[in-house]
């Protein structure tokens, strides 16, 4: 049920839509008259655009019980919504996966022949989709045309199409992509790129190949995206060879690979113990008019740090910075890791300074393996430094670090600090675990020096 003012029935709240929106209201986002003063630089489309007030202030509602009472507010205040209003707050409704609202909006629109445009519709069925409703998801793209007078595209039914893939709907997706051009839709590049994706993902070669043909014979031209599905493909199965077949097809046609295509065939030549034939493909990029990115040396990071060559992967770091290629939170987040879990969590933490010295943000992976390293390597005080400086961030830890982190403070007597990080686990609804209590209390009774009477405290005040 929807709670609050707004929160009734469907049908009480579109009598409650019809009073306030068909009020006679002057419409509020009227035009403001721009000055006439010299623009220091060329302005873009929604620079131009004068405010709409109550789109303002919908993106800064966090609560979604007040979406519609803000709605409703603004149509007290004299505000007369239209599309733009009806749009954002299906979205900001969708997101916030409250339907039963979404389902009362879009029954007024229809009953009041409001018109909407598609990518209304189009984020809808995304979230649709989303949240697992995909019969939901049918109905919107099968109505559209018909009760909410919007003209469907190629668009919307590619939208619909990725839809039933990613849900495993797949003899849905097969039989609309088959009715695709009998609805009147001129099928491009993205319907069978979501097919062939669909036909790899259920390890079907053989079907992928017939929708790439078919592809083909209407004479719509291949994107990277349905190359580099190929290419990834073979790769994953190992067939390295095929995969550079494939690639050097694709270049006599004059389709010539971008970052990702080299990627992936640089990840199957590792992943197949041919790092220096992926190594010289990443530097023969810039001759075929690709530049490297990221993405590609974040491959040969990844295959030196699994193979625990630090150093050569600290060499690439180092070789990243002397091109002017900036490292992002993964390319140290690959290192970081490798150096925590090989024990040197010093040098780990180090590159954690370099990343904010540099203005990075590390990430919640970022400071859960130095902790973890930290904890590794049984010092905890480095550990909690750590810890203190994730939770400023608002990451939090995972349960296994929390525990480890707790109960070696404790054994180390360190109390205080131990009580510490058990109050942060109460408060996300985490427990030590009786496991770990048992062992404490069983180490106390060892070990003369262990807090006895502090432990027996901390345990009653929990």
């Amino acid at each position: 049920m929807i709670n609050s003012r707004f929160k009734l029935t469907t049908f009480k709240l579109q009598n409650q839509l019809h009073k306030l929106i068909h009020s006679n209201h002057i419409h509020g986002s009227a035009r403001i008259k721009p000055r006439k003063a010299p623009r220091p630089h060329k302005f873009t489309r929604n620079q131009l655009r004068p405010p709409i007030p109550f789109l303002d202030h919908l993106k800064q509602c966090t609560n979604p019980d007040e979406f519609l009472s803000a709605f409703n507010d603004f149509n007290e205040m004299g505000y007369k919504h239209d599309y733009p209003s009806y749009a954002s707050l299906i979205y900001k409704l969708a997101r916030a996966r409250r339907f039963d609202d979404v389902d009362a909006v879009l029954d007024y629109i229809r009953s009041r022949d409001i018109r909407c445009g598609e990518p209304m519709f189009i984020g809808l069925i995304r979230h649709y989709g989303k949240a697992d409703l995909i019969d939901k998801a049918i109905e919107v793209f099968r109505e559209m045309g018909k009760s909410y007078n919007c003209a469907r595209t190629t668009q919307s039914f590619n939208t619909i199409l990725n839809v039933l893939v990613d849900g495993g709907r797949i003899p849905d997706a097969i039989e609309l992509f088959a009715k695709g051009p009998k609805m009147g839709f001129r099928l491009n590049s993205v319907s069978y790129n979501v097919m062939i994706k669909m036909w790899l993902g259920n390890n079907d070669w053989e079907n992928a190949m017939k929708v790439f043909d078919e592809m083909l014979e209407r004479e719509v031209e291949p994107t990277f995206v349905t190359y580099n599905s190929q290419i990834g493909f073979l790769c994953k199965r190992g067939e390295i060879d095929e995969a550079k077949g494939l690639f050097e097809d694709m270049r006599r046609k004059g389709r010539r690979g971008n970052a990702v295509t080299y990627a992936l065939l640089m990840e199957g030549l590792c992943s197949s113990g041919r790092f220096n034939e992926a190594k010289k493909l990443m530097f023969d990029m810039e001759y075929h008019g690709c530049k490297a990115e990221l993405v590609n040396y974040g491959v040969l990071m990844s295959d030196l740090c699994k193979r625990g060559l630090i150093d050569e992967a600290k060499g690439l770091l180092l070789e990243m910075k002397r091109r002017r290629i900036k490292p992002d939170v993964v390319m140290y987040n690959i290192l970081i890791g490798c150096l925590c879990k090989d024990g040197a969590v010093l040098e780990g933490y180090k590159l954690l300074v370099e990343m904010q010295v540099k203005g990075l943000k590390p990430n919640a992976a970022t400071y859960r393996m130095v902790v973890d390293g930290f904890v590794r390597v049984e010092d905890f005080a480095g550990g909690l430094k750590v810890f203190n400086a994730m939770l400023h961030s608002n990451h939090a830890p995972r349960l296994e670090t929390f525990r480890c982190l707790c109960s070696g403070l404790l054994r180390r007597g360190r109390m205080d600090e131990g009580g510490f990080v058990l109050e942060e686990m109460k408060k996300r609804k985490m427990s030590l675990g009786w496991d770990l209590w048992e062992v404490l209390v069983s180490d106390s009774c060892k070990d003369e020096g262990f807090a006895v009477d502090s432990l027996s405290n901390l345990i009653a005040s929990l």
